[in-house]
């Protein structure tokens, strides 16, 4: 029972920082309709840059939030060379933010190189249920959780995040009142990049990230964000905590190598059924 329990909390806090990744893939594509292929990238840059802000004996706490602002500058950027031209098709957008991705993970191993790298993150750890959990692992899940209802709270009490819900649902309407659709999109790429950037800080204590780590983080979260159908934070944060506690058990149970093509499996099915949801509403 302990050993289960133990794969719970490890794949709650997998799943958790799955959604904060797959989050990001939303936010974008609910406003741009761009699925941005640098959020994987954009992990791995957070948890790179906080194990370097704290090297530099910058206290825990502003090196993190240090290493998040550093991925939303870096997803800003992404933004404005993905969205220069007014009209671009959404397959061209993905071309080009696939091609930065490229970019990032060749700065990534000039600056850090190929070896995974771990910062640390908060020590001892904490007795649930009878079982020893590390304390990063909980904080994962407790912060996670925050930024969700932060993420809520942005999107129905802020004239930002109700700007960037207009430009989504009805990009014509909202032009017509004023919302400048590019500063929408600008602002999700931003937000993407502090989700991403966040992910990568709290995930790396725990599971050191390298150059490599970038595809498995991206096809996990882009699962996640398929399960709540590239549109709904809530329905990606359900999918992702599946996952991650699917993917610690097929890991602790059976085989670790297995997580990855779990992901891409629980992806192709999402993604059979709502084509099959949608072509049975067209029929009816």
């Amino acid at each position: 029972m302990s050993t289960f329990l133990t794969f719970l909390v490890s794949g709650l806090a997998v799943g958790a920082s799955f959604a904060l990744i797959g989050s990001g893939f939303v936010v974008v594509h609910r406003v741009t309709n761009v699925v941005n292929f640098t959020q994987g990238t954009l992990t791995v840059l957070g948890g790179l840059v906080s194990y370097s802000l704290l090297s530099m004996a910058i206290p825990h706490g502003l090196g993190e939030l240090g290493a998040v602002a550093i991925s939303a500058v870096a997803g800003l950027l992404v933004g404005l060379v993905t969205l220069s031209r007014p009209g671009t098709p959404a397959f061209v957008a993905l071309l080009v933010t696939l091609g930065l991705s490229f970019l990032g993970t060749a700065i990534i191993i000039l600056v850090w190189g190929q070896n995974p790298i771990s910062p640390p993150g908060i020590e001892g750890s904490l007795e649930i249920a009878g079982v020893g959990i590390e304390s990063q692992r909980v904080l994962i899940v407790v912060v996670t959780l925050a930024v969700f209802g932060a993420m809520w709270l942005f999107f129905e009490r802020t004239d930002l995040g109700r700007g960037m819900s207009a430009a989504a649902s009805n990009p014509r309407a909202a032009r017509l009142v004023g919302i400048e659709i590019r500063h929408m999109g600008l602002a999700a790429f931003a937000i993407a990049g502090a989700l991403g950037g966040l992910a990568g800080v709290l995930i790396a204590p725990t599971l050191p990230l390298s150059v490599y780590s970038d595809l498995p983080l991206a096809l996990s979260g882009f699962a996640a964000a398929v399960f709540g159908g590239l549109s709904s934070p809530g329905r990606t944060l359900i999918g992702a905590l599946v996952l991650g506690v699917s993917g610690q058990m097929v890991a602790g149970y059976l085989n670790g190598s297995f997580q990855t093509q779990l992901a891409l499996v629980m992806m192709l099915v999402v993604m059979i059924a709502r084509h099959r949801s949608l072509t049975t509403e067209e029929a009816k």
